[in-house]
């Protein structure tokens, strides 16, 4: 049977297009279809996460998400105030995106690049190469699967032609209702609903003309009854995000006079502006119990749902974006064995766990004021409890801005194409990083010449560290006789021995250690691990200490 593609792909978000993208920079044919135009009216987010800029520095996209219109000088300092006018309770401060610096562990940083503005990159990247097809306004009608492909039923909104595409595999990006998971009958756990809430951008010339205070990039108001919305400079000029904070009870309205009555108590005065759009939303805490079956994955916003009190749902999606790209790949090549999609859910699930349960931990700090009457009073008690409370919050609120163990710090430690060494540290409950080489996790970054990075060398295919001499003949020639994409770096640096920690080191396409030994490995030995770290040894699993692959409540 012919096939029109190798991979098509329903919804063309951030985690779609990337998928996309990583899939193109591959070799890969690939479609993506989208109901919609592409255009961004509300952006859901608006940072760009430290691994996800590792994955844009291997793409060639840094250069274009710093020249992004969002203005590199705008101070990203978090504020709790009672409002713009009112008493500042406490402040977290950081630097513009321009004076920031990379930390130590990584050649990038984290970035702000709102989702109308990032979504256009990777609509650019993806669309770079021949051998993948964008098609906006293109309905997905379901599809079927069978034993050598699935067939993908269209709509062209436009025309009203309908139309089938034929493909090897089907990823679902379509989002929190997605209709990909649905067909497959896939379940969530989690707590559902945490608060309904409605989001309102508008437009107002000098919003810091209007208020006594230092600029900041995210408010978060706090009044007599407790937190009560926030407001984040989404384009650092004049654009402006509310979010008008509710409860878990039911989704109301609200009409525009309540909405510049919202507006003006967060200014604390009256002031003009223009409503670009108002748009109610679920707050909710969700992961998907499978991330698949047979030929059809899904991923992003379709696999879990979270709040955004951390930004963790994009980047979270886009690590499974580029964990299943490569697998897709390796089948498509042919090398890749039947174990290694099966592994896709087994790697990335418990990590959507953790964001999931530590973005619900997020929210639960933002709430955490409750109420105190006496916070508004011009009193000796008003005075002591602003500081009390202020100096609280601002303590509890540093957990989810400090977040390098969430980004870089999950070990794949219960997958099945992952040499374990035996008990693993439990990642989940990490509060810090620090890059190891543990089979799993994200091989270290150590600058190298010319200005390099070890992460610079990784993507393609499997890279194996040869470092302080170690023979790499036997592993070498298991991937020749399997056709697997393998190269050799070789270094006699002390210091990045030390940091690599044992004197061989295998790096997957997607920047995780896959094995690691002082030793080379007998012929024999060298076939295993291949075949292993390939798919194409099943092995059952005890999941690793302290690993939890549960959602846990946001009550908890």
């Amino acid at each position: 049977m012919d096939y029109d593609t190798d991979v098509v792909i329903v919804g063309a978000g951030p985690v779609g297009l990337a998928l996309a993208g990583d899939l193109g920079w591959r070799g890969r044919r690939c479609i993506v279809v989208e109901r919609g135009t592409g255009e961004i009216f509300q952006p859901k987010m608006d940072m760009v996460g430290i691994r996800t800029m590792e994955h844009c520095r291997r793409w060639g996209l840094v250069a274009d998400v710093e020249a992004s219109p969002y203005p590199r000088d705008y101070p990203q300092d978090n504020v709790y105030l009672t409002s713009l006018n009112g008493y500042e309770l406490g402040r977290e401060r950081f630097p513009g995106m321009a004076a920031d610096t990379p930390p130590p562990v990584s050649p990038q940083k984290r970035e702000r690049c709102p989702q109308n503005m990032f979504d256009p990159i990777l609509r650019k990247f993806a669309a770079s190469f021949d051998r993948t097809s964008l098609l906006y306004r293109t309905e997905s009608a379901g599809f079927e699967q069978d034993a050598e492909g699935v067939t993908l039923s269209v709509t062209d909104l436009e025309s009203g032609t309908e139309r089938k595409i034929r493909a090897r595999y089907l990823v679902g990006c379509d989002g929190a209702r997605s209709a990909t998971a649905a067909a497959l009958g896939i379940t969530y756990s989690g707590a559902g609903v945490l608060t309904y809430t409605t989001n309102v951008i508008f437009r107002t010339a000098d919003l810091n003309a209007l208020h006594d205070k230092a600029p900041g990039y995210r408010y978060i108001f706090i009044g007599p009854e407790g937190t009560w919305g926030t407001l984040v400079a989404i384009n650092g000029r004049d654009q402006w995000r509310m979010s008008i904070l509710g409860s878990a009870d039911r989704q109301r309205t609200y009409d525009e006079q309540e909405v510049r009555e919202f507006a003006w108590r967060c200014v604390g005065r009256r002031f003009d502006l223009e409503i670009l759009s108002v748009v109610p939303w679920v707050r909710a805490e969700l992961v998907a119990d499978s991330y698949g079956s047979g030929r059809v994955f899904i991923a992003g916003d379709a696999a879990h749902v979270m709040s955004p009190t951390g930004g963790f749902g994009m980047n979270t999606g886009i690590g499974e974006a580029v964990d299943l790209s490569w697998k897709l790949a390796a089948m498509l090549e042919g090398w890749g064995g039947p174990v290694l999609l099966d592994s896709y859910q087994a790697e990335r699930r418990p990590v959507a766990v953790r964001n999931v349960t530590e973005a619900s931990r997020n929210l639960r700090n933002m709430l955490s004021p409750g109420k105190n009457p006496a916070l508004l009073d011009d009193t000796d008690e008003g005075r002591a409890l602003r500081e009390t409370l202020g100096a609280r919050f601002t303590e509890a609120m540093k957990n989810e801005w400090y977040t390098l163990h969430i980004h870089l710090g999950y070990v794949y430690a219960d997958s099945p194409i992952v040499e374990r060494e035996g008990p693993v540290p439990d990642w989940q409950s990490w509060e810090r990083y620090e890059q190891r080489t543990i089979p799993g996790a994200r091989a270290p970054h150590m600058w190298l010449e010319n200005g390099r990075s070890t992460l610079d060398l990784f993507g393609r295919g499997f890279v194996l560290m040869a470092l302080g001499g170690g023979d790499t003949a036997t592993l070498e020639g298991a991937a020749a006789a399997r056709g697997v994409p393998f190269s050799v770096y070789r270094s006699g640096s002390a210091d990045l021995a030390r940091l690599y920690e044992k004197r061989l080191v295998l790096v997957r396409p997607d920047g995780h250690v896959a094995w690691r030994a002082d030793e080379a490995p007998s012929a024999a030995a060298a076939e295993a691990i291949l075949r292993r770290v390939t798919g194409h040894e099943p092995r059952a699993l005890q999941p690793a200490a302290g690993s939890d692959t549960s959602v846990r409540a946001v009550a908890d």
